[in-house]
């Protein structure tokens, strides 16, 4: 076990010295051997996790699809946007999901082979919106692609103006202003003033719990 977790460690390691090398520079311009230097490891324990640049690369491609956990909430509408608010707190903590969104939004020589992010997370918002239609919480007469075509591409946008204004300082604010501007063209009326559109109060305390240890960093 103890072999194992020095291996997560090492790997985790890994992804952040390359996201730090990343934001730096960008993926075309970023070398395994900076990142490598940054890492403390030897060049033998990065190609163990690692064969190459793109597998790096890769790996945090795939920290998108592990940060879209579907939370689980009675009220279906209540869970995209719980997921949505989760992701951005993420976004604002994780410098490893940070990198791996801006590897999908620039324009670069790395290809990822398999589903984008973007289709992960269609898939993940359709699938919830379809079972807020069954329990009717949705407005009839929807188009739920549509939707959730629509609400992937605005927060990608929000994200990215957060990013450019604030360093996504404001992005849950910016979240939130989202969904009270969507959800009376979404949701039932009845269902409206029962919808929460800021962060559950234990999301809020973690927050504050991560930036309180930052700040003593």
């Amino acid at each position: 076990m103890a072999v194992q977790e020095r291996g997560e460690r090492s790997k985790r390691s890994i992804l952040e010295a390359a996201a730090s090398v990343l934001d730096e520079r960008g993926y075309d311009a970023a070398s395994t051997t900076e990142i490598l230097a940054r890492t403390g490891l030897t060049r033998g324990a990065l190609y163990h996790h690692f064969p190459s640049k793109e597998a790096i690369a890769a790996a945090m491609v795939a920290a998108q699809s592990e940060a879209l956990v579907v939370p689980e909430r009675a009220v279906k509408l209540q869970a995209v946007i719980d997921l949505s608010l989760e992701y951005a707190r993420r976004l604002q903590s994780d410098p490893v999901l940070r990198a791996s969104v801006r590897l999908t939004v620039e324009q670069t020589s790395f290809t990822n082979p398999g589903r984008t992010p973007y289709q992960q997370s269609v898939e993940a918002l359709l699938g919830l919106f379809r079972q807020a239609e069954r329990q009717g919480e949705t407005l009839p007469g929807l188009d739920l692609e549509e939707v959730t075509q629509y609400i992937v591409g605005a927060f990608t946008g929000i994200q990215l103006m957060s990013q450019v204004f604030s360093r996504r300082e404001d992005l849950m604010d910016r979240v939130s202003a989202m969904w009270r501007l969507l959800l009376p063209g979404i949701a039932t009326p009845g269902l409206l003033p029962r919808l929460r559109t800021t962060p559950s109060p234990s999301t809020a305390a973690h927050t504050a719990h991560e930036e309180s240890l930052s700040s003593e960093g």
